[in-house]
C-alpha cells in the first residue's frame, strides 16, 4: 500500500508541475499577443475612447441644434406663406388697409417730406 501512495504522490506532483508550466505558458502567450496588438494599434490612426466620446457629444449637440433650427425654419416659412396669402387677398380685393412705413419714412418727421395724394410735396 505504501508503494501505491508514493506512486500517486509522484504522479500528483508531476501533474501539478505540468499545470504550473502550462499556466505560465498561457500567461506568456497572452503577454506576447497583447504586445503585438499594442504595436499594431500604435501604427494605426486610432482615436482613444475619450476622444471618441468627446466628438460624439459634439455631434449630438450639433444634431440637436440642427433640429431646433429646422423647426424654426418651418415656422418662419409658415409665417411667410400666411403673410403672402394675406397680401394676395388684399391685392385681389383692392383693399386700402393702412400700410406700415419703413423707419425714417413716417409722416411729418424732420427732414422727411410728406406727399399728398395729388403727388405734390408739402
Amino acid at each position: 500500500m505504501q508503494v501505491d501512495n508514493k506512486l500517486l504522490d509522484d504522479l500528483a506532483r508531476v501533474a501539478g508541475g505540468a499545470l504550473g508550466a502550462l499556466s505560465n505558458l498561457r500567461e506568456e502567450a497572452e503577454a506576447q499577443m497583447r504586445q503585438q496588438f499594442e504595436r499594431i494599434l500604435s501604427r494605426m490612426d486610432v482615436v482613444s475612447r475619450e476622444e471618441f466620446d468627446a466628438v460624439r457629444a459634439v455631434a449630438a449637440k450639433a444634431r440637436e441644434e440642427q433640429e431646433t433650427l429646422a423647426d424654426r425654419v418651418v415656422a418662419l416659412e409658415a409665417t411667410v406663406a400666411t403673410l403672402a396669402a394675406d397680401l394676395q387677398l388684399l391685392q385681389e380685393h383692392g383693399d386700402t388697409a393702412p400700410r406700415r412705413r419703413a423707419p425714417g419714412h413716417g409722416r411729418g418727421g424732420e427732414g422727411t417730406p410728406t406727399v399728398d395724394p395729388g403727388g405734390a410735396s408739402v
